[in-house]
């Protein structure tokens, strides 16, 4: 039985991952946090491979704070491009596969068709630049999987559906901005997505299919759109107003345009993508 090293399993995508490994029993799973394991510290890490025979590296851990990433640089890369780099470093010394998950921010946000894996790379925030820095660095592994993400909530941690949630009890009616397009993404999709891959790599196979890889939910919303829908499945009485980005100016720049072609791992490791509605619906279910 292969045994799967988490890194960030307090976070969204680790704790939906911790929750279906108790389904999905083809793994051992090493659940590790900052407290169990500092991936910014190679001897630490060393450690823990010294000590375990490990197969899989899936990497949740990120700086996602986006606006304070602009005046904390420094910690932001630290653990979205150092650390990566440390675990590179493991994956390759270890022939351990290492799966690192990125973000949309690589992109600028100005496109008018969904971005392919191939398009190039402009980010425009401290966020995005130490994300990219990242896949940089896990291209170095033994092999790789990157996947790039938008958009992600859960019934764990902080995020805009807890928030909009909220907000939809305390107030009558709430701005949201309506000129940003994404496609949200439900971690626990993300999660199922990981460990479906997982289950069809052959690490010793010269055909592993490794590279960049696009996931989020089907079908498209702007985040006020995203917001309305939250209250119209719960049914609270809040209504959600369309305000432009320059009415809501924030210490990043937010980009324009998020959806990501999710062609590819479709096609090559037949992972079925709910679309987005029907995901929020799932996930709503977990609130009281």
């Amino acid at each position: 039985m292969k045994t799967i090293l988490i890194t960030g399993s307090n976070g969204q995508l680790g704790s939906e991952i911790k929750k279906l490994s108790s389904k999905i029993k083809d793994f051992n799973y090493i659940f590790t946090d900052v407290e169990e394991l500092d991936i910014t510290n190679l001897a630490s890490i060393e450690k823990l491979f010294k000590n375990k025979k490990i197969n899989f590296i899936i990497n949740c851990a990120a700086y996602t704070n986006v606006d304070k990433a602009e005046t904390d640089t420094k910690n932001a890369e630290l653990i979205n491009s150092f650390a990566v780099k440390n675990l590179a470093k493991i994956s390759s010394q270890y022939k351990c596969p290492l799966i690192h998950i990125s973000t949309d921010y690589v992109f600028n946000g100005n496109s008018e068709v969904p971005y392919k894996e191939t398009d190039k790379t402009n980010p425009q925030s401290a966020y995005g630049k130490t994300k990219l820095h990242g896949e940089i660095e896990a291209k170095k592994a033994f092999k790789h999987i990157i996947i790039r993400t938008a958009w992600l909530y859960s019934s764990f941690g902080n995020n805009f559906v807890k928030t909009m949630l909220r907000l939809g009890k305390e107030k009558n009616e709430i701005n949201v901005v309506s000129d940003q397009i994404g496609s949200p993404t439900y971690a626990a999709d993300l999660a199922s997505a990981i460990l479906l891959i997982l289950q069809q790599i052959n690490i010793n196979d010269e055909n592993f299919k490794q590279g960049i890889y696009h996931f989020s939910n089907a079908g498209t919303c702007s985040w006020q759109e995203f917001a309305a829908e939250i209250m119209k499945q719960k049914t609270i009485n809040c209504k959600v107003n369309p305000i432009k980005s320059s009415e809501f100016p924030t210490p990043t720049k937010r980009p324009k345009y998020s959806l990501l072609d999710k062609t590819k791992i479709t096609k090559n490791y037949d992972i079925k993508i709910r679309d987005w509605k029907v995901a929020l619906s799932d996930c709503l279910k977990l609130y009281k």
